[in-house]
């Protein structure tokens, strides 16, 4: 972080101080919320900080080089700030976070104290902790290439190249039927292939639970239906009408690369890798001597 500047330096040395802190919290989906521990609202740098709220920190422990900056804030759940049943949907998992200590006389005069994103996430009795967690912390992660047959990439991110627009690779429609254990089922889901959007993902873009997701486990079809089933059932309960969005599953298979999505060359994996049998392997004048497994 950037140390204080000297007009705020000035202003803790002057021995009568006026200062408060200021919360930017910034959802993965673009929602924006202000919070300060001051008696009315402040504003700056396009951001409208509500009083009231109910959000405080503990100390912040920072330090130089590589180390991990953390802390963690508590608050109290409310309808006009951070609701328990956008915390249990996943709203605010990964949003970012800024904290300023702030001048509330001159606004102008700050210092950003912290800058990091939300972590684990824990609510009970009405209140709720947060884990911050620093820039610094993503560089503790295991970063690299993968060797491994399948594609590693996802399907439609930069690596992959395959744009899930095109007609025939997703389906819009409204929901017809739900049950909480994460299967829908419509009686008319024409036009796409047996499985076609198993290993895929399912997004509500409308109703209350719009703009969340989840990750295909099954697409199957029997006489009473085209049935989609999750790994795990949305945290928010769908409504009949709200609009869902499929898009269509890929197995990270060379073949379904080349067939399915005509897309191999951009295909992430190396399908021609050896095995791990590969030094059991003697060369034949019959036969494929490919390196492959010998069962």
């Amino acid at each position: 972080m950037a140390g204080p500047s000297g007009a705020f330096l000035k202003h803790l040395q002057s021995g009568t101080t006026s200062v408060c802190r200021c919360w930017g919290l910034t959802r993965v989906d673009g929602m924006r919320y202000g919070f300060t521990d001051h008696d009315c609202t402040l504003a700056f740098a396009g951001w409208s900080f509500k009083a009231g709220t109910g959000l405080t920190a503990r100390a912040l422990a920072q330090a130089t080089g590589l180390s991990v900056d953390n802390s963690e804030a508590q608050g109290a759940l409310s309808d006009l700030s951070l609701t328990e049943s956008d915390i249990v949907a996943g709203r605010f998992d990964g949003a970012s976070l800024q904290c300023w200590l702030v001048n509330w006389q001159n606004p102008v005069e700050r210092w950003l104290q912290f800058s990091g994103s939300i972590g684990e996430l824990r609510r009970a009795g009405g209140a709720f902790e947060a884990e911050l967690r620093g820039q610094t912390e993503p560089l503790n992660r295991p970063l690299g290439r993968i060797y491994q047959k399948s594609c590693t990439a996802v399907l439609g991110d930069a690596s992959c190249g395959f744009d899930l627009q095109r007609l025939g690779y997703f389906f819009e429609g409204q929901v017809e039927t739900y049950s909480d254990e994460g299967q829908f089922t419509w009686n008319a889901l024409e036009g796409f292939e047996a499985e076609w959007f198993s290993g895929g993902r399912l997004s509500v873009l409308s109703g209350e639970a719009k703009g969340l997701w989840g990750a295909i486990k099954r697409d199957r079809t029997d006489s009473t239906g085209r049935h989609i089933t999750l790994w795990e059932p949305l945290k928010v309960p769908l409504q009949p009408g709200d609009l869902l969005r499929l898009d269509a599953g890929c197995d990270k298979r060379p073949q379904s690369c080349r067939l399915k999505f005509n897309n191999f060359i951009n295909f992430q994996g190396f399908p021609d890798i050896p095995g791990e049998d590969w030094m059991m392997a003697v060369p034949k004048s019959t036969g494929r001597n490919s390196g492959g497994s010998r069962r």
